[in-house]
């Protein structure tokens, strides 16, 4: 029989999207195999010393954490440092996904479709006329950083951009404000180090008393609905595979990621890259890989494969 590996689960933190890594985190233990692994839990916003003083007979790990100081490369220099290998993106990946505004000049810079969008900064004199000068409305405004929607909202009209900033600026000094694309929204998870496999992708229908795919159509069981694979085209399908993985390899991303897209008409927008997708069973990436054959235990196998390729 092979040697167990010891394997660290970092679920929890500090961010605003605790509650959800803490729910996946749950699931992600029940499902590694206990005849081929120890799971030591840790939550970092309370066990960071301990996770260093087990470094040594740590194999791998899992971090299961959204937003800031786990999603934005905090954690993986932590790991780094102690030597410890883990899933997923690296420093330098894991903190340009994270940034709304750096991850869509990066986008542009490899020739990825992206919505026409402005930057605005708290610190300006008048950011709504700046706006309204560049785009129609509606537009979305997000927060340079967070996830799940956090902070994002859609004004409709010229009078309800102020709150929206407002809204966004209690995240971050700077936010990005998009031109609404109305469309069919999809999401391509990508899998691998250098040999990388496009998944089928996962179509997104929030609600009817939704407005978009906000925090509580995606976390809200029975909210949103998913088909997988997206009920498009062919080619379409084709090229929306491609653009996640050109999107996973202009971020710099390793190991997986989640890359989400609007189709409108015979055009598709990237809109931001994940690179810890949501790790319930029923979350997005897991049924992506599902459907391509790979079930949540094997999804998990698959993931500590490729950290310690690394």
């Amino acid at each position: 029989m092979e040697k167990k590996l010891t394997v660290a689960l970092l679920a929890g933190g500090r961010s605003a999207e605790r509650e959800v890594s803490l729910k996946s985190g749950e699931q992600v233990f029940r499902a590694l195999d206990p005849w081929r692994y120890d799971v030591l839990r840790y939550d970092p916003r309370d066990d960071l010393v301990r996770l260093a003083q087990d470094a040594s007979r740590i194999d791998v790990a899992l971090i299961i954490l959204h937003g800031r100081l786990g999603e934005d490369g905090t954690i993986q220099g932590l790991l780094d440092s102690l030597s410890i290998p883990y899933q997923g993106s690296g420093v330098l990946g894991s903190a340009i996904a994270m940034n709304k505004i750096l991850s869509k000049q990066l986008y542009i810079q490899a020739g990825l479709p992206v919505a026409p969008h402005v930057v605005v900064d708290r610190t300006e004199s008048d950011p709504v006329h700046r706006v309204v000068d560049v785009l129609p409305f509606p537009v979305v405004v997000k927060p340079e950083h967070e996830g799940s929607s956090i902070g994002l909202s859609i004004a409709r009209t010229r009078e309800d951009l102020p709150r929206a900033l407002i809204r966004a600026w209690e995240y971050d000094r700077r936010c990005l404000v998009e031109q609404f694309i109305q469309g069919t929204e999809i999401t391509g998870g990508v899998l691998g180090n250098e040999d990388l496999q496009a998944l089928p992708l996962v179509e997104i229908i929030p609600g009817e008393s939704y407005e978009f795919f906000d925090y509580e159509a995606k976390y809200t069981p029975g909210a949103s609905h998913e088909i997988c694979p997206a009920r498009i085209s062919e080619p379409m399908t084709r090229r929306a595979q491609e653009l996640a993985v050109r999107a996973h390899q202009a971020l710099y991303c390793r190991g997986y990621s989640r890359t989400d897209m609007i189709v409108s008409g015979e055009s598709i927008f990237v809109l931001e890259t994940n690179t810890i997708p949501g790790m319930t069973q029923t979350s997005l990436f897991p049924q992506a890989a599902a459907a391509a054959g790979m079930d949540f235990p094997a999804l998990l196998d698959r993931l500590i494969e490729l950290a310690l390729e690394r």
